[in-house]
């Protein structure tokens, strides 16, 4: 018995390698990108006379960068954070998601735990691939907080090809 087990256990050893998966590869938001998109949407907003929070979140969801703007809110950095991770979940501007939440307010609150229907975020796309998002907080006007990040991501528009 002793031996069949060995070598039950020998073959295990022997087909395992065959059966691993080879390494996972993705396209996600570098460090670089986040601080080019960071920048852009800060010198829009500071541009246009808005103190802003910006918070890009990767292909996880994960904050890959944040900055807090000098004479922000307390609220703004968690809240861009919140849009951000709700641009990358939906796959969609989180303004849309806003939309869809004055039509169905209790699915946001049952099922989509952190979610933050409000607009003023950015799905970070190479193609229709979501890499990550951006979201903004602290203008007057989630319409100006889309606008700061749009303006992010189209200064790396040429990487997102």
């Amino acid at each position: 018995m002793r031996l069949v087990s060995l070598a039950v256990f020998a073959s295990i050893l022997a087909v395992g390698p065959a059966l691993a998966q080879a390494p996972q590869v993705e396209k996600n938001v570098s460090m670089a990108m986040a601080m080019a998109i960071l920048q852009g949407a800060v010198d829009q907003c500071t541009k246009d006379g808005y103190k802003v929070s910006v918070v890009i979140v990767d292909k996880g969801g994960n904050v890959a960068a944040s900055i807090r703007g000098d004479g922000t809110n307390p609220h703004t950095m968690e809240f861009a954070r919140l849009k951000a991770y709700t641009a990358r979940t939906f796959r969609i501007a989180s303004g849309e998601i806003a939309n869809r939440f004055k039509q169905d307010p209790a699915y946001f609150a049952v099922h989509v735990p952190n979610a933050a229907p409000s607009q003023g975020a950015l799905p970070i796309k190479i193609g229709e691939e979501v890499i990550g998002a951006v979201g903004v907080s602290g203008a007057p006007g989630g319409d100006k907080d889309e606008a700061c990040a749009k303006a992010g991501i189209d200064k790396v528009a040429d990487q997102l090809k």
